[in-house]
């Protein structure tokens, strides 16, 4: 005859060690989450002077959730070895919260996807009518320039009569250094001169920053609806043996 009381422990078994496998690997992920948030930031905010929070916000709340999915998973995976029902319960309680978070800072980000576009633009354009009266601009405006070889917001000709040194090269390797007077004269098209908008670089910085969050947001989401389903299957098979 079939033994259904055993059949019936080997799968309460299967679902425990699986669920405890995948609350592992999960727990990794948090810590990967954490660095992909941290290189992000680390990419992006180096020019935070022209940001908003809301520019900077994904990769901070990127390494939130990284924090809070190393604890959920490992609550996970203490409730799996225990068979606690309501441990269990409330991991996949906390997984579903934090996709719903997910999902709605997803929504949100797409929404305000235009607005963020202008705002950056603007605030770009302040902080330049402001180079000549305020240091930290000044500074804020060089580094950009230097580091990201870009003029302007749009185009070098924004500086109108005042563009800075920080908008010219060398035209080779070994060559002088440009004058103030040579840089403030150069065309549009010159060697001389960084010829591309500081804004368009900052936004293909934001979107490629924006990719891998979206990346590993749609991976980390994934993870969690499987997570969600082995909990509450475990929880449920434990309910049923007790």
């Amino acid at each position: 005859m079939i033994d259904y009381s055993k059949m019936k422990t080997c799968e309460l078994s299967l679902i425990k060690y699986l669920l405890f496998g995948f609350n592992l690997i999960f727990a990794i992920s948090g810590i990967g989450i954490i660095i992909a948030g941290a290189l992000v930031l680390s990419d992006v905010g180096e020019f935070r002077h022209f940001m908003e929070s809301s520019v900077l916000a994904p990769p901070v709340v990127l390494i939130v959730a990284g924090c809070i999915v190393f604890l959920v998973a490992s609550l996970g995976c203490y409730g799996a070895i225990r068979e606690s029902y309501y441990m269990l319960m409330g991991f996949a309680v906390c997984l579903s919260i934090i996709f719903i978070i997910e999902l709605a800072v997803g929504i949100a980000a797409a929404v305000y996807k235009n607005d963020v576009h202008e705002e950056l633009k603007n605030l770009m354009r302040e902080s330049m009518n402001r180079y000549q009266t305020s240091e930290s601009d000044k500074i804020a405006w060089d580094n950009l320039q230097m580091k990201l070889h870009c003029c302007g917001v749009d185009r070098p000709t924004d500086w109108d009569n005042n563009r800075p040194l920080s908008c010219c090269q060398p035209v080779r390797e070994g060559a002088p250094d440009p004058t103030p007077q040579h840089c403030q004269n150069a065309r549009t098209g010159e060697e001389i001169l960084h010829s591309t908008g500081c804004f368009d670089v900052i936004e293909m910085k934001t979107q490629n920053a924006s990719k891998v969050l979206i990346g590993v947001g749609i991976g980390i989401a994934f993870i969690e609806v499987i997570g969600i389903v082995l909990a509450c299957w475990l929880a449920t098979a434990i309910k049923k043996r007790n």
